[in-house]
């Protein structure tokens, strides 16, 4: 990963001291922070859900390349020097090697996350009560369809009464 970082050494140095925040859960896109040294937590609604201090770690990039608000709050957990683009559209366009990279960790994020979704359905599988409507959601993430109307669907269709909270 050391070596993904010389495709961004033209780019300007940010500085952060430990809890100065790079992304803001919930602000719109913008910059993308990719990490050149220190160490980063990654949270999301207030729950940690990542820490990593490996160089070249990319940040934003899912908000930029989706156009959406910032999925996490990103914050220094030591001193963090990350280099910044100001439009990471057009670096990710502009470069090959990047847009593979940022394709690469957003693969390996991905592969982690229904890793993580597919044990946890394999522990609710079958359950019933509170326990069988996190089997139901986390079929609704997989399937990606808005929860409440795949978990209404499948209550109508398995004859359960309607909750009017789905």
């Amino acid at each position: 990963m050391d070596d993904i970082l010389t495709h961004f050494r033209r780019l300007p140095v940010a500085r952060f001291a430990p809890g100065e925040r790079l992304l803001e859960e919930g602000a719109r896109p913008g910059r993308l922070y990719i990490l050149a040294s220190g160490q980063v937590q990654v949270s999301k609604g207030g729950v940690s859900i990542a820490r990593t201090d490996t160089p070249g770690a990319l940040f934003g990039e899912m908000s930029v390349l989706l156009d959406l608000p910032v999925s996490a709050t990103v914050a220094a957990v030591t001193e963090v020097e990350a280099h910044v683009s100001e439009d990471p559209a057009a670096l990710i366009a502009s470069d090959p090697v990047v847009a593979r990279h940022a394709a690469t960790l957003l693969a390996a994020r991905l592969h982690a996350a229904t890793t993580y979704i597919a044990d946890l359905k394999a522990q609710f599988d079958g359950q019933h009560g509170a326990l069988g409507m996190v089997d139901r959601v986390l079929d609704a993430l997989i399937e990606g369809q808005p929860a409440n109307r795949r978990l209404a669907e499948r209550d109508r269709a398995e004859g359960a009464a309607d909750d009017p909270r789905l």
